[in-house]
């Protein structure tokens, strides 16, 4: 069995993850059981969470191997990132993402589904690609998308599939500031710190009336999307 591409460590009230295939961070099989793994440890461990990628990388999107191995197995994968999407964006624990560099496609929608998003500086790009590559963006991420992006940059992100530098995301939704690279880590720990500081059950149950309605969503429509 290859080794996990999912780091996990306990920094205080902290459950720190670390996103590293040593590649492009392909959100594959293996990604997706490893940060499943690591967010079962830390809902018993820790008050948030942070998620944090290699160095210039956050996601490229899912794994392009697996996707084409036919329909079955685009199926299968899809599925499971979306479901791990709504377990990040209803996550009854803080979510923070530290995103280290590019995030396309499936990464840019993981970055959707935290509580707060810091990116480093630099000639990196995010956002929703498939139009761009002859893809039809899934339900689940255009319901994601409604839900999180700026309403004044929503049809150029998801229709026109629009790639912004790290300034551009913060204006379209999907990060909320930047830093440089050689602070990330730092100001990264430091938002999750403060959101693990925040009481749980509060944050939990006010989480969960603000966004039921957009997971519910999201739900219907993947299951009419995978046929279940």
């Amino acid at each position: 069995m290859s080794e996990s591409p999912i780091g996990y460590r306990l920094e205080g009230t902290v459950a720190t993850l670390r996103f590293d295939d040593g590649k492009a961070n392909a959100v594959s099989h293996p990604a997706i059981d490893g940060l499943n793994a690591g967010l079962d440890r830390a809902e018993k461990e820790a008050a948030a969470v942070l998620l944090v990628g290699r160095p210039g990388r956050f996601s490229a999107g899912f794994d392009l191997s697996t996707m084409k191995q036919g329909p079955d197995a685009v199926r299968s994968l899809v599925s499971r990132g979306a479901e791990l999407l709504l377990r990040l964006y209803e996550s009854p624990l803080p979510i923070a993402m530290a995103c280290s560099g590019h995030a396309l496609a499936m990464g840019a929608v993981l970055l959707l589904g935290a509580d707060y998003r810091i990116g480093v500086a630099g000639d990196f790009k995010i956002g929703l690609n498939e139009v761009s590559i002859r893809m039809t963006l899934p339900h689940f991420a255009v319901e994601i998308a409604r839900d999180r992006l700026s309403k004044r940059h929503l049809q150029r992100a998801v229709i026109q599939a629009e790639i912004y530098t790290p300034e551009g995301a913060v204006d379209a939704g999907y990060l909320d500031r930047i830093v440089p690279a050689e602070r990330l880590a730092e100001e990264a720990m430091a938002e999750a710190d403060r959101l693990a500081a925040l009481p749980r059950r509060a944050f939990s149950e006010t989480k969960q009336r603000i966004r039921a309605p957009g997971a519910e969503r999201i739900r219907s429509s993947l299951a009419e999307e995978m046929g279940s």
